[in-house]
Order: C-alpha cells, then structure tokens, then sequence
C-alpha cells in the first residue's frame, strides 16, 4: 500500500513544472540573439521569469516536507 503525497510532494512537481515552462521559454527568448533575427517583445522575456517562480515554489515544498517530517513535530503529534 503506498502513501498518498503529501502537499509538499505536490508543490515540488508543480514547481519543476513551471521551472522547465519558464527554462523552455528562456531558450525559444534566447534564439533570436543567435540567429540574427528580430528579438521577442518584452513579454517574452517576462515569461522567462518563471524559472524563478518555479524554483522558489519547489524550495517551498521542499520546506513544507522537511518541517511536517520533522522529529520535533512529530514528537508534538
């Protein structure tokens, strides 16, 4: 019988989702600079943020794992 993920699991998925969407568009932003075509609009490059985002929400889950496993909490149980 396997254990159902915890929330912290899900919020580590969610942010290597978003960190390979934003890791995507910074390679399709970054193309144009090598090809020696017209650059994205700005939006683009906002996009790429998201590598960002998606990090801060995987080191969140990571947090969120590591403090519901704690054996202080666990002893408070």
């Amino acid at each position: 019988m396997s254990t159902p993920p915890s929330a912290g699991d899900r919020l580590v998925r969610v942010g290597a989702i978003v960190f390979f969407i934003g890791a995507l568009a910074t390679l399709v932003t970054v193309a144009p600079l090598f090809l020696g075509t017209d650059p994205f609009p700005s939006i683009a490059y906002a996009v790429c943020m998201l590598m960002g985002v998606g990090f801060l929400i995987a080191a969140a889950g990571m947090v969120r794992s590591a403090w519901a496993g704690s054996p202080k909490r666990d002893a408070t149980r």
